[in-house]
């Protein structure tokens, strides 16, 4: 696994996540951006999906990027890891329709906690005091902020949960493939890229938005602003689940949720500066 193997020094771990949180901030301005003028998530999903496949493949042609050679026992052990990824993602889109944005983002907060537990029952070492402590309080958190949610909607509060647990649970399985399988985190993007499409591909076509997203997308794709900014998520998506699968492989599944929380923070301070001068002048563009 190159660097990743063995135990990684305090520079790689720091950098692997500082990497994540960056990566994951800038993600989310970067999609808002997008999805102001190009409503169909889910395809664009799919178009980030195929933009890593395709990178990683022709990187490994031209001797730019190094993986282990595609292999069906690695992907069939593999496939729970996208199953569980795609069905965070579906059920989180899910819980959008019930749930407003900030509680949202509040019960996501969860995962670090269910990642703690999910490590205490397969036989993992326990983690700092300190570290149990700030999980506990961040929980107790979302629990407040949950009391006080006038607009308590049932079924988005379990779509929400339920996608607390398949994120908690392929986070495990990629720390757990990294550790036992030695996969990098190129092999794991690529296996996770392939293996998502079919399930993307029946998505998009199930909640209607094929084929006119892609319709739409040919339409727009005339606007060279467009154009920047919608490759420029495809390149942020595929920089995004590299440093997320590096930062679980080189540190935990635990430290990347803490990490994402953090992200959480950042984005929150920084979205209302951002909506009042950035949005404005992609509107008009």
């Amino acid at each position: 696994m190159g660097a990743e193997a063995g135990e990684p020094s305090s520079i790689l771990s720091l950098a692997s996540a500082f990497s994540y949180g960056v990566a994951s901030m800038a993600m989310v301005f970067v999609n808002k951006a997008v999805l102001m003028q190009y409503v169909h998530s889910m395809t664009l999903l799919t178009l980030q999906q195929i933009a890593t496949a395709l990178l990683i493949h022709f990187g490994q042609v031209l001797g730019m990027s190094k993986r282990k050679d595609f292999s069906w026992i690695t992907a069939k052990k593999l496939l729970p890891v996208s199953i569980f990824y795609n069905a965070n993602v579906g059920f989180a889109l899910a819980s959008l329709k019930g749930v407003n944005i900030p509680m949202y983002i509040a019960i996501k907060r969860i995962t670090p906690l269910a990642v703690l537990v999910a490590g205490c029952m397969r036989g993992k070492g326990k983690p700092p005091t300190q570290v149990i402590l700030s999980v506990i309080c961040t929980a107790t958190g979302v629990l407040i902020a949950a009391l006080g949610d006038f607009s308590f909607d049932l079924y988005g509060y379990c779509m929400a949960l339920t996608s607390v647990f398949f994120q908690t649970m392929y986070l495990i399985l990629v720390e757990k493939s990294g550790a036992e399988d030695g996969l990098s985190s190129v092999d794991l993007m690529f296996y996770n890229s392939i293996l998502s499409l079919p399930f993307l591909f029946f998505l998009i076509i199930a909640t209607g938005e094929f084929p006119h997203s892609l319709t739409v997308l040919s339409a727009k794709a005339a606007s060279l602003t467009f154009g920047v900014i919608l490759v420029i998520s495809l390149v942020m998506g595929i920089v995004l689940n590299f440093t997320m699968f590096w930062c679980t492989i080189v540190n935990s599944a635990l430290t990347t949720t803490i990490v994402g929380v953090l992200k959480g923070v950042g984005s929150t301070v920084n979205l209302p500066t951002y909506e009042r001068s950035v949005c404005p002048l992609i509107r008009t563009l």
